[in-house]
Order: structure tokens, then C-alpha cells, then sequence
């Protein structure tokens, strides 16, 4: 009996068992893929066992679903007639944008213990942001799955009337954050600095002010001010960012991501 078992390695289905693997023993983990070579590589790699769906879904106490949400019902379906077999004791883990734990056990046919999480992609270095939520699962499940993925980062319970945007607000600022780091960077460069250089000083920027702000201690506002000397150089970047609509530009990113996450659950 494996305590994790993961269908799909793909970007975040990948993420999340190099992240299982910083805790959990390799003999408690086994991989699935539609295309078996990547999860064998991928066993290779952290030394744990490469299978195949049905053994992940017989063999498995969290049994994770990384595949898009257009793929899930094929997904269940295949697996159904195993589960169906079990005696139980297992746990549907989704990772589907859009899709809530209602739909899940509809798609799976059954009201079988889900899971439901909403991840990013640092999880793979343990820096990342793992929601989640739940239905018809027991308080000592959800803490065990919470200690299984401890080497994530930050493992944080949500209402799943928020899960959408939690969604977004974690899995897709990634994606808006990388943009910024380099356009950060083509700037410098446009100033005469290497480019590996100035990739490492925006993401080191990005690193550290993050940190402060994830410390709690100050509001953004506080801390975007304290660097802002009376007509110095700071403030004067700050006006130019907003001439350009900075912050409702980011504000209105998270906003049309969130409503395009619903209506893939529609």
C-alpha cells in the first residue's frame, strides 16, 4: 500500500511529488502518466516506483488526480471499476481549476472522500501555496495528507467558495510574476547590464521584498513608501508604473483569470 499515488506528473502533478518526496519515504510514493516514459523518469529521479493508473488507483490511500479538467471524467472512468472494488479507505485528491468537490465525486460517480487543492508551482522547492478544501473526508485524513505534503510550503485550509480565486492567487501569479522579474530585467539591460545579471538581481529583488511582506509586520503600502525618498529615484519609478496602470492591470489579471477559472467549471 503506497500513501501517495500520482496520476498525471505533469507541471503540477510533477511539482507536488518532487514536494511529497522532501517528507515522504520514496517507498510510499508510485507514478502514473499517459505517457510512461515521463513517470518513470520522474521515478528515477526521486527513487520511487512507476505504475500504471489502476495500480495507482488500487494500491493508493491519497490518490492524486493531476490531469486537466477536460481529461478528468476519462480519468475517473478509467479508474471507477478499481475503486469501486476497494473497501475504501481512500482519498481523491484533485488539483482541477474549476472543478469543486461536488463535481468531482458526480465525475467519479460515487461520494468518495475528495480532496480538493489548488497549488502553484514552487511547491517543487518548497516555497509554494497549497489551498485546499474537502468533502466527506475525516479531520485525521486531511492532517495526514497535510503532513505527507509539509515540504511544500504553506498548506492552507479555504473555503471552497473561495477556491477559484485562491486558484489564481496562487497558481497564476507565478506566471505574472516571472513577466515582471523579466521586464525588470530588460530594463537593466537596457541600462548596459548582463542579462544573467540582471535576471539574478530582479529575482533576488522580488525574493526579498516578498519576504518582508509575507512577514506581516507592514501593510504594501508601508513598505512601498519606507523605500520612497522625497524626490528620489523610487518615487519617481512608482509614478512612471502608475501612468501605465500598474496596479489595475494586476488587480484586473487576477479578476479575468478567476472568471475564466469558473466558467471552466461550468
Amino acid at each position: 500500500m503506497y500513501l501517495l499515488g500520482f496520476i498525471g506528473v505533469g507541471n503540477m502533478g510533477g511539482a507536488l511529488a518532487r514536494a511529497a518526496a522532501m517528507t515522504v519515504p520514496a517507498e510510499q510514493i508510485v507514478l502514473s502518466n499517459r505517457t510512461a516514459a515521463k513517470a518513470e523518469a520522474l521515478a528515477g529521479e526521486l527513487g520511487c516506483r512507476a505504475a500504471d493508473a489502476a495500480t495507482v488507483a488500487r494500491e493508493s490511500k491519497f490518490i492524486f488526480l493531476g490531469v486537466k479538467p477536460k481529461d478528468m471524467a476519462a480519468c475517473l472512468a478509467e479508474i471507477r471499476p478499481v475503486l469501486t472494488e476497494r473497501a475504501g479507505d481512500f482519498v481523491l485528491v484533485s488539483m482541477a481549476a474549476g472543478l469543486d468537490t461536488v463535481a468531482i465525486q458526480t465525475l467519479a460517480g460515487a461520494s468518495w472522500p475528495v480532496i480538493r487543492l489548488c497549488p502553484n508551482t514552487p511547491v517543487a522547492m518548497g516555497k509554494g501555496l497549497v489551498a485546499w478544501c474537502s468533502r466527506d473526508t475525516s479531520a485525521a485524513d486531511e492532517q495526514a495528507l497535510a503532513d505527507a505534503m509539509a515540504g511544500a510550503g504553506l498548506w492552507d485550509a479555504c473555503p471552497e467558495a473561495q477556491m477559484d480565486v485562491a486558484s489564481v492567487l496562487g497558481g497564476c501569479t507565478p506566471a505574472f510574476v516571472y513577466m515582471f522579474i523579466e521586464a525588470l530585467s530588460d530594463g537593466a539591460v537596457q541600462c548596459g547590464m548582463s542579462r544573467a545579471q540582471a535576471l539574478a538581481y530582479a529575482a533576488k529583488a522580488v525574493e526579498g521584498a516578498a519576504a518582508l511582506c509575507g512577514a506581516g509586520e507592514k501593510h504594501p503600502g508601508a513598505l512601498k513608501d519606507a523605500v520612497c525618498s522625497p524626490g528620489g529615484s523610487t518615487i519617481e519609478g512608482v509614478l512612471s508604473l502608475e501612468k501605465n496602470a500598474f496596479r489595475a492591470s494586476a488587480a484586473e489579471a487576477i479578476v479575468t483569470a478567476v472568471e475564466k477559472t469558473r466558467r471552466m467549471g461550468k
